[in-house]
């Protein structure tokens, strides 16, 4: 008998095994895959099903920011519940040469930004997309597979919907019609989890009732046990532990603890990403806003501190946010921790010698402030299933038990979700629970980089890079005021005091055009960032050789409260400049609240179509960025009806025009939340 195989592909590369203990059971846990630490890092594992494991659901997962991995773990749960043991891998351990010998297949899969592959699947993806592989290469296979996106961008649970026409191409069998959850329905990408994965198992059983033999329905939920931790806290004797660390002041020692602190950590992806890059201190800290215009963003001038970093236009900065220290100390308090003890955090039962032997014992509040999102971010479900067995007052653990049930789905969703309550504020709701701190390791939510699009030109700015950044903060539906962690925390930050900021650079989805290129940029509020740093390269190329126009569209609500960088657009839209119509580009702006008509940049893009239609006569390629709820969206139906009125064709033909415009490397959107 073959195993069954799920997949779960969204935002974020851990490797985990977890596993529910039932009542009666004697199961032990499957032990993880051990790494030859001698041997050069693979793409993945080549591991072949033993005897004992073909009984078991392979849970496959690939994720970037957390989500499959916490539908993987709540689906092997639900499995172990019905009597079928589970064995949870990443998608990148799993060699796809195996799946014509698999059974059934499920795969769960998250669609990131503009309908791109989660990282963890590109590998696998691109097995898949072979064309040695036949029409009958899955025969015999059954599959279902199940989206996790969000309708608010353009490009809905894509890759989902691509990876089921894949498998249909080379013959698998769908299992069950696939499934898309939403992250903008009430109760997130569960309102639709939930109710597919009933009719999963029930479908499952009909196709194979070996694997779950205690049926389709859970039969001892009220019997569940929670197993032990996937990780273990080992705590150093403290005399000369630091002895051998450079002086606190030397960035060794920071990116020692950093590196240490998130290599250790379960919830953390990137092993060659623990360390930062480089570190950054903040040189000027601009307001682009008026004061009272309602929105509050920032230019931002960071200077290399360490190593310089080579960065090209288009590219993004991570950088790893601090946390305020009292929340992180009241955390500590909380559960009456020592902050000075020296730990090492190790994922249970996994062997694991190349990330044992980088990591070094450091205090457990510089592990929380590093690694655990105290004070930001909202708990998962699972969060609240497992403190409900930690409470001691009864009223606060038959709560907890709603919030957890499928019952309590939405109610939980608009006591958590929707007031983004942080680990905190629910452990103060609870004061009952108190649970080993390896639970909170596991439990609550990682700390994250943020990303931000670089605004500025290396070869303008030697050994800096700046950014253009909203500060995030809204109101809940409660009235409650929030914060965004990261920009807040930037804003805060004083240029005269000597702070070093953790950073990364990674490529975006903008790629740096060449100077013969024609652009085409529509780019409104902070949208504005990355064209900063295109237009200020331009300028310098053509001081000293031909380049070709740039049309720039940009938009925000006022003249006079947010126009950001308004007088660099003007400067290089005047006098011969890189944006100037005399050099065959132009600069328009949209004031959408000037006025009692609401304008947008898709309008002037309306009034200026000719202009538009020649430069893409000539070449151009097409760059969007901004918001990546309605405007992505808006603008590209502007950019068919442009090519369908100038070029004369019908609005199907300029769609498929501009899909081969974006085949050929020429139509770029880069969108963020």
């Amino acid at each position: 008998m073959m195993q069954i195989v799920l997949y779960f592909i969204a935002s974020i590369h851990i490797h985990r095994s977890s596993y529910i203990l039932v009542r009666g059971s004697t199961k032990p846990a499957a032990p993880a895959i051990a790494r030859n630490c001698a041997s050069p890092p693979i793409p993945y594992l080549t591991l072949r099903p033993t005897m004992e494991e073909r009984n078991k659901l392979l849970i496959l997962y690939a994720t970037e920011t957390g989500n499959a991995l916490d539908a993987a773990e709540r689906l092997g749960r639900e499995a172990e519940r019905r009597g079928c043991p589970v064995n949870i891998l990443s998608m990148d351990e799993y060699d796809p040469s195996l799946l014509p010998k698999e059974e059934a297949v499920i795969f769960v899969v998250s669609t990131t930004g503009q309908g791109d592959t989660p990282a963890p699947m590109k590998v696998f993806w691109k097995y898949l997309l072979q064309r040695n592989l036949n029409q009958h290469w899955l025969n015999g296979v059954l599959y279902a597979v199940f989206g996790l996106g969000d309708s608010s961008y353009q490009k809905y649970n894509f890759v989902a919907k691509k990876l089921d026409r894949r498998l249909i191409d080379l013959g698998g069998t769908t299992l069950i019609e696939r499934g898309l959850g939403d992250d903008q329905h009430p109760s997130g990408y569960e309102g639709a989890l939930d109710p597919w994965m009933s009719s999963l198992w029930r479908k499952l059983n009909e196709a194979k009732p070996e694997y779950l033999p205690n049926g389709p329905e859970v039969t001892s939920s009220d019997a569940i046990l929670i197993d032990q931790p996937k990780v273990q806290i080992t705590y150093h004797n403290t005399d000369n532990e630091e002895s051998h660390f450079p002086a606190p002041s030397d960035l060794t020692f920071t990116n020692i603890q950093i590196g240490s602190a998130r290599l250790m950590h379960p919830g953390i992806s990137s092993p060659n990403k623990s360390r930062p890059e480089c570190f950054l201190k903040m040189v000027k800290n601009l307001p682009l806003t008026r004061s009272n215009c309602g929105k509050d963003v920032r230019h931002f001038e960071l200077e290399f501190v360490s190593q310089a970093i080579e960065y090209d236009v288009g590219d993004v900065l991570e950088i790893l946010p601090g946390q305020d220290s009292a929340a992180v100390d009241a955390f500590i308090q909380r559960f009456n921790l020592d902050p000075d003890s020296f730990i090492t955090v190790t994922q249970r039962g996994k062997n694991d010698c190349g990330a044992q032997a980088s990591t070094v014992p450091l205090k457990l509040k510089s592990f929380v402030e590093l690694t655990m999102d105290v004070a930001s971010a909202s708990p998962r479900r699972y969060f609240f299933e497992v403190i409900s067995y930690f409470a001691t007052a009864e009223h606060e653990k038959e709560r907890l038990k709603y919030f957890a049930s499928p019952e309590g789905r939405d109610d939980l969703y608009q006591y958590n979700q929707k007031e983004r309550r942080t680990v905190l504020e629910v452990l103060e709701d609870f004061p009952s629970v108190q649970m080993p701190f390896e639970w909170l390791v596991q439990l609550v939510p990682p700390l994250k980089t943020r990303a931000f699009s670089i605004s500025s030109s290396l070869s303008a700015h030697p050994n800096q890079v700046h950014l253009t950044v909203n500060v995030v903060s809204w109101t809940t539906p409660y009235k409650r005021k929030r914060n965004g962690l990261c920009s807040t925390w930037l804003a805060a930050l004083d240029p005269q005091d000597a702070f070093n900021i953790p950073a990364w650079f990674h490529k975006g989805s903008l790629p740096p055009p060449l100077p013969s290129l024609p652009l085409i940029l529509v780019g409104p509020g902070t949208g504005c960032a990355p064209f900063h740093g295109f237009v200020e390269e331009r300028a310098l190329q053509s001081k000293t050789s031909s380049t070709a126009p740039i049309i720039f569209f940009f938009g925000c609500r006022n003249e006079d409260g947010d126009f950001l960088y308004r007088d660099f657009w003007l400067s290089h839209a005047e006098n011969n400049g890189v944006l100037s119509e005399a050099k065959g580009g132009g600069f328009y702006v949209a004031f959408s609240r000037d006025q009692p008509q609401k304008v947008y940049v898709q309008h002037k893009m309306q009034e200026n179509s000719q202009r538009i239609w020649n430069l893409l006569a000539e070449g151009a390629a097409i760059y969007i960025a901004g918001s990546s709820t309605k405007m992505p969206a808006d603008v590209s139906s502007a950019f068919e009806e442009i090519v369908s009125k100038e070029n004369g064709i019908s609005r199907e033909a300029a769609i498929r025009w501009l899909r081969a415009l974006e085949k050929s490397g020429k139509y770029h959107i880069e969108g963020w939340s």
